[in-house]
């Protein structure tokens, strides 16, 4: 892990990798997409409306993923002081808002014809959106931090607590009466029928690698805005 501490080699290793993932992320995502919404045959009672899914269920895995992201790399920060962490955990911040953002909106659009209407305050629902206040409120607390590129211990700690979502998130659905349908996908194996599990693999794969392609590209932009206030210092002084 200490190999990557080094911001230069960090960047050697990320600059061929972001567009390697960016454009393989897009080709499956696009590809997934289209698969799922030409050639997989209607559901018999939700008809065309599931397949939302190969948007909805890979932007719900990588909100909460995401979450889960910020929290390691905040027990990292705190316990290791590794130099890179507190950059990673706040770049991971606003991809992981936005697909949660996608997750809420797109699980709208498939309740309204699903379930007649819009919303509703369920376990699953709630505290997805409990998820997303908790993004807004990482990114308020690393932006007030007065560490450029880094995140305060303050950011850290919350990254971690708020992780105690993430299962409740995952559970709800069992622990509470709810509208939202149980795990399709577990452990244990799949519920989905092949023809619609194969493009949301293929879609959950894009997706994720998007993810981490916009991951990079947010902590290279860090670490080229810290390199600029450093030199900038150095130049003040002198």
């Amino acid at each position: 892990m200490h190999r990557f501490a080094n911001p230069a080699r960090f960047l050697r290793l990320a600059k061929p990798l972001t567009p390697a993932l960016f454009w393989t992320g897009l080709l499956l995502a696009i590809g997934a997409c289209l698969w799922g919404l030409f050639a997989v045959p209607t559901e018999r009672l939700m008809g065309d409306t599931v397949k939302i899914m190969f948007v909805h269920v890979p932007a719900a895995w990588l909100g909460m993923g995401g979450w889960m992201g910020i929290a390691i790399a905040s027990l990292v920060q705190l316990i290791w002081r590794h130099p890179l962490a507190g950059v990673a955990a706040r770049a991971i911040a606003v991809p992981g808002a936005t697909f949660a953002a996608i997750c809420l909106l797109t699980g709208s659009i498939w309740g309204r014809p699903t379930w007649g209407t819009w919303w509703v305050w369920d376990g699953r629902l709630t505290s997805m959106l409990v998820l997303f206040f908790l993004y807004l409120g990482y990114i308020a607390l690393a932006n007030a931090s007065s560490e450029k590129g880094d995140t305060s211990r303050v950011a850290a700690v919350f990254g971690i607590i708020g992780a105690v979502n993430i299962p409740i998130i995952n559970r709800s659905v069992i622990w509470w009466e709810s509208q939202h349908q149980k795990a399709s996908i577990t452990l244990g194996g799949s519920s989905i029928d092949g023809a619609y599990l194969a493009p949301l693999f293929v879609a959950v794969a894009g997706f994720s690698l998007l993810f981490g392609a916009l991951v990079l590209m947010r902590m290279r932009a860090a670490l080229a805005e810290m390199r600029i206030d450093a030199r900038m210092r150095r130049m003040a002084d002198d």
